[in-house]
């Protein structure tokens, strides 16, 4: 990492710290000792930091990071560690919301052999209530409902 990557995340973890109320700029403040007795981390990595002199490493910013109010995937990315592209966000990954999977889709998820697909999706597709008349699965729902009621 750059000295200029390593003074932009420090600066960043630093805005955080202060906004989280820990005194990190007065020598008798306690902040530093603060933080790293609530994370559970040695001082002098919290020290080390905010004196530019190295990045802390992963069990450091997995610790620091819910007590500055940010993910880990935040700090990862922040200290340059990391693209965002390396580490996607779970709902970057996730189908279009009007997708709707197959039998053939889950088999595949669960690791099934294509030469079993077949019988996967005929077993499985026994235990599946069949759609009504007009296809809308929701009204077999509602219509359950209706008849517990």
């Amino acid at each position: 990492m750059s000295t200029q990557g390593l003074d932009e995340f420090a600066g960043w973890v630093e805005g955080l710290m202060r906004a989280r109320g820990y005194d990190i700029d007065s020598p008798r403040g306690g902040g530093k000792s603060r933080i790293a007795d609530e994370a559970g981390v040695h001082r002098a990595a919290v020290t080390r930091l905010l004196q530019r002199q190295s990045m802390p490493d992963l069990e450091t910013m997995r610790r620091i990071a819910p007590l500055l109010g940010v993910s880990v995937r935040d700090m990862l990315i922040r200290s340059g560690r990391v693209t965002p592209e390396e580490l996607p966000l779970a709902a970057d990954l996730l189908p279009p919301g009007d997708w709707q999977p197959t039998m053939e889709d889950f088999a595949r998820w669960l690791g099934v052999p294509d030469e079993r697909m077949d019988v996967f999706v005929k077993v499985v597709t026994q235990f599946l209530e069949p759609e009504p008349e007009g296809g809308d699965a929701r009204a077999t729902g509602e219509s359950r409902r209706a008849a517990q009621d």
